[in-house]
């Protein structure tokens, strides 16, 4: 079983015979593990981390949060695993009147932390961090920019929040594995990796942490926090 994304294309350089199966995909299908999500063809399949959709829910979540927010740093990985998701915010932003802006994660500390301080010196500033390996990489340094420069931000990950990050909505991971530990005893009962098609979260979990709410001067709406699958004290 691979889990996050750099597993499998190394396990791929092992075997393209040895099912594989994936339970944190990132675009599959872009990636070329996979020919199609429906068929996917050779001897990978697996669940998906999240579709792109998700990525107009993160900004809607903010302006929700933060109704004041006009400008949105997006923080990002560069390459494919990120094209989708930056897409996906552009157009939410646009139909908001949002303004975003770039902030490449692929870089040393030191400019992650230039980049967030240059973009902070206007008003009416939010972050949202997609999913992607740099940004669970330097996930501490986010979190302490976004509350040194009291920054709302909306994360992809529940992590982010445990670590004092103000909210996340993203896919249950436990979930994923225990679905792709389906996948595996059914392929060891006989069925094909080709055949099994590549299935997106069933599952999304929405993790509030009201500690950083307040830091920030937030307050948070009542109906926001009945949805909260998790509120952090």
């Amino acid at each position: 079983m691979a889990g996050v994304g750099a597993s499998t294309p190394a396990l791929l350089q092992a075997s393209r015979t040895v099912p594989i199966v994936f339970a944190q995909g990132i675009d599959p299908v872009g990636n070329s593990y996979v020919e199609s999500l429906a068929r996917p063809g050779g001897n990978v399949t697996g669940f998906m981390q999240f579709e792109y959709s998700i990525a107009g829910k993160w900004m809607e979540l903010l302006k929700e949060v933060a109704p004041q927010v006009t400008r949105v740093g997006i923080m990002r990985e560069p390459g494919n695993a990120g094209i989708g998701q930056w897409a996906i915010i552009q157009a939410v932003a646009q139909s908001m009147g949002i303004e975003v802006k770039p902030i490449e994660l692929a870089r040393p500390s030191i400019e992650i932390e230039r980049a967030v301080v240059s973009f902070a010196g206007s008003p009416n500033g939010g972050l949202i961090v997609q999913v992607s390996a740099a940004s669970l990489i330097h996930r501490e340094l986010i979190v302490m920019l976004a509350a040194q420069h009291r920054l709302p931000a909306v994360y992809s990950h529940r992590a982010f929040v445990t670590s004092q990050g103000l909210i996340s909505y993203g896919a249950d991971i436990a979930s994923q594995y225990r679905r792709a530990a389906g996948y595996v005893d059914r392929i060891l009962k006989g069925e094909k990796p080709a055949d099994l098609p590549v299935q997106a979260p069933t599952k999304y979990e929405l993790v509030i942490n009201m500690k950083t709410a307040k830091a920030l001067g937030i307050d948070l709406p009542p109906q926001l926090l009945a949805r909260a699958d998790e509120v952090i004290e």
